[in-house]
């Protein structure tokens, strides 16, 4: 596999493929690799396609890029796989933020939990089970899928259900968050050595440590001083209390818990900060305002086309690693085949994992502290129903997905996210294929006459004495 061909579905993704592909053809030991480019959006597609041959044509390198609408002639003979798509761009997003705000729900970014990852969920997951299917009927033996899209999570833990072959999902959260913790306190990132598990945007740093000494001391200090904390109030609060550094920003984490949104006491206190500090819709003001600009004009046009190094993003080194041997150790997300014990098996876990020339492994955490794996949990049940619901074309696992969804719940009863999941079900169809004919069953309000008196069942014997001692406790109250 000394020139691997690799499939880009997702191609109209202008800057992200761009960033992959630059990454691929900085690595020598990838030189002459066969780019396979797909997308649904047929501009944008000719577009990337014109620039991944004037980065090869310009930079002098061997290769080929070329593209098509057809997503099975890309995937054919691939070796590698990297998807990235958003089902619905834009249009879809802004029924994913407007329509939960509408009822109270207010997200930061909505692209991984909440009413909006679970709808993007909805959206991708059917797309991905093809994509994997596709791989195994016309890929390589072997070929791996490298997954990009949101959410991360659902995204992977439907295809861990859907499907055999090797996939891993990929995220810098990790990556990210380790600068921070450098910069905070004052270390080389180079020196820091770390233990990561959990589930994406959800990952605990279960070690730390510079140079053979105990980092957290230092970063619990620097947290309780206000300049720092100010920065990061939602991940510096659930670090004070959960005992445990997570690698979301306060952006997303205030999604993913129910006590930083929930109102607009805990938004004014905690979500402060502009842009993905926690500011209302601050993710999709910002693909709006992007998606705006590039309309106007080709936004590669005036690129350069020059390669430089590599971007933080594990794509490239994985590859090389698969094609070279040479073995690269990154944070992957895959399903939970017992690497952590206290999460369960078959959900969506993000631990650390090499690759080499012999595919993808994912290594043993054992158990997370049970207090992180609690606040997990309460992210994993959303995420399985998710799934379920995608795969399955089951409108009540929507619902369901949303009811226990942390920051949903926390906001809405029962009856308002049902109906909230109907608005956005009729508003979404015609990105959600799987579902045609189908709606959510409304539940009408319950009136309750004013001299309607509850039923007089029979009780056992047990619960009779229980009824009998409130009933003495109510008459000795008054």
């Amino acid at each position: 596999m000394t020139k691997p061909k690799i499939a880009m579905i997702g191609a109209g993704s202008v800057v992200f493929c761009k960033t992959l592909m630059s990454d691929i053809m900085a690595t020598p030991a990838l030189a002459g690799s066969e780019f396979a480019l797909m997308s649904r959006t047929e501009p944008k597609l000719r577009r990337m396609e014109a620039f991944a041959q004037r980065m090869l044509r310009e930079n002098g390198l061997p290769g080929t890029a070329w593209a098509t609408l057809d997503r099975q002639e890309a995937i054919k003979d691939a070796d590698f796989v990297v998807v990235m798509i958003q089902v619905g761009g834009v249009e879809a997003f802004e029924i994913d933020y407007k329509i939960p705000m509408k009822y109270g729900v207010d997200q930061c970014i909505g692209d991984s939990l909440g009413p909006g990852g679970l709808f993007r969920g909805l959206r991708s997951i059917p797309v991905l089970a093809d994509i994997a299917h596709d791989m195994e009927n016309l890929a390589k033996p072997g070929a791996i899928m490298l997954q990009y899209a949101n959410p991360m999570a659902a995204n992977c833990l439907a295809l861990g259900m859907a499907t055999e072959i090797p996939f891993v999902g990929l995220c810098h959260g990790v990556q990210t968050t380790l600068d921070l913790i450098a910069g905070y306190c004052e270390v080389s990132k180079e020196e820091i050595s770390y233990v990561c598990g959990g589930i994406n945007h959800m990952d605990w740093f279960l070690k730390l440590t510079h140079q053979g000494q105990d980092l957290y001391p230092k970063l619990r200090a620097v947290f309780e001083k206000p300049e720092y904390y100010k920065n990061e109030k939602v991940r510096g609060e659930v670090f004070r209390h959960f005992g445990y550094f997570m690698t979301e920003s306060t952006g997303h984490l205030s999604e993913y818990v129910p006590w930083f949104r929930k109102n607009r006491k805990a938004l004014d206190l905690y979500c402060d900060e502009p842009s993905f500090g926690g500011e209302t819709g601050a993710y999709y003001n910002y693909c709006k305002a992007l998606a705006g600009k590039y309309s106007e004009h080709d936004p590669l046009e005036f690129e350069s086309a020059a390669i430089e190094s590599r971007s933080v993003e594990y794509c490239s080194y994985i590859i090389e690693a698969v094609v070279t041997g040479r073995p690269f150790a990154f944070m992957g997300n895959v399903r939970n085949d017992g690497y952590i014990t206290n999460l369960p098996d078959g959900c969506c876990v993000e631990v650390p994992a090499f690759a080499d020339g012999t595919g993808l492994h994912p290594i043993r955490i054992g158990a997370l502290p049970s207090q992180c794996a609690a606040a997990c949990m309460t992210n994993i049940n959303s995420q399985i129903l998710t799934a379920e619901a995608a795969l399955a074309a089951d409108t009540e696992k929507i619902v369901q997905a949303a009811a226990l969804d942390p920051l949903t719940g926390a906001v809405l009863t029962l009856k308002e996210i049902r109906d909230m999941c109907s608005e956005m079900l009729q508003a979404q169809r015609q990105w959600l294929p799987h579902f045609e004919g189908q709606t959510i069953r409304a539940t009408p309000t319950i009136d309750i006459p004013h001299d309607c008196q509850p039923v007089d069942v029979p009780l056992d014997p047990a619960l009779a004495i229980n009824k009998r001692f409130g009933e003495l406790m109510e008459r000795e109250t008054e």
